[in-house]
């Protein structure tokens, strides 16, 4: 018990909470405002660990610093996925509707298509690389520098997307369209242009969240899925459009992984994680914060 009461668990959850909050926030942009099943978000992730992985291994950027042009990069391919694959189809009323319904497996084909292009390219043998590994000691809790810096930059970055869609005229026109499409389309606003502002937003935010990941462990071409379906759960539990919702739910979802692991063992971190999501699903399908009406 007395380890279950300790700081550094404590601190691993908020870590691990931090990581999907900034996964499932950039999820939650391109499923609002799209209601597009985005299964390719983790490679994206992916994506970003491995662009922050050979930028120090060969370039010698340090992560911390490559972490900008990380999301620059994955915010590009986000916009070339968007003008490549949507924005033609979902002008058109009939057209966009079934695009929606079959998002599922147009987003599962590209990242198979990334998971494979990664692996021929970088083979499936994991990598990692040291980076911050020095101890730091606050009080009772000693935690790795990389983790420390993982979780500051995670927390402030999500609270400057968090007062962008709050305080900034696109933010509150990407939360406008999460909100209704009919009713952003009547205020005269381009719809177009903020569809495409989501798709690069929550794209760059995926990357740059695999970028604080390579810091912390191995990274592989099929270590995004995990990823995707954390981001989903997310996404379900706080509510779809609900930005505090979403960030507790993150925490919450760190918080039973880290604890129920620590519990068990990482066999069950599955079987914990998919548990607390059906059994959402089936109590309160609109999330624990989010309304009926968000929901619809």
């Amino acid at each position: 018990m007395a380890d279950l009461l300790s700081t550094q668990l404590l601190f691993a959850a908020l870590v691990t909470g931090a990581l999907y909050a900034l996964t499932a926030l950039g999820l939650n942009l391109v499923y609002g405002t799209m209601r597009l099943l985005n299964v390719a978000h983790g490679e994206f992730v992916m994506l970003g660990a491995f662009a922050t992985y050979w930028a120090f291994t060969l370039f010698g950027i340090p992560p911390l610093a490559a972490l900008p042009g990380v999301l620059l990069f994955t915010a590009l391919l986000g916009l070339a996925v968007y003008r490549g694959l949507f924005r033609g189809l979902l002008r058109n009323a009939a057209v966009a509707q079934r695009i929606e319904s079959n998002s599922l497996l147009l987003f599962f084909g590209l990242s198979i298509v990334l998971q494979n292009v990664a692996a021929a390219l970088f083979t499936q043998t994991p990598r990692g690389y040291a980076y911050l590994d020095e101890i730091v000691t606050i009080g009772p809790l000693s935690m790795a520098s990389d983790r420390l810096a993982a979780l500051i930059i995670a927390a402030l970055v999500t609270l400057a997307v968090v007062l962008f869609l709050r305080f900034n005229l696109l933010g509150l026109a990407i939360k406008a369209l999460i909100q209704s499409r009919e009713a952003t389309q009547i205020v005269g606003i381009d719809v177009n242009r903020v569809q495409a502002a989501s798709f690069a937003l929550g794209f760059g935010l995926a990357g740059l969240a695999g970028g604080l990941v390579s810091m912390l462990g191995q990274i592989s071409p099929i270590m995004g899925f995990p990823y995707t379906i954390s981001a989903f759960v997310v996404i379900i539990l706080g509510g779809l459009g609900n930005l505090t919702g979403g960030l507790i739910a993150a925490l919450l979802l760190g918080l039973l992984e880290t604890y129920g692991v620590a519990l068990t063992s990482t066999n069950y971190r599955s079987i914990l994680i998919y548990g607390v999501f059906i059994l959402i699903l089936l109590i309160r399908p609109q999330g624990l914060l989010g309304t009926r009406q968000v929901a619809r």
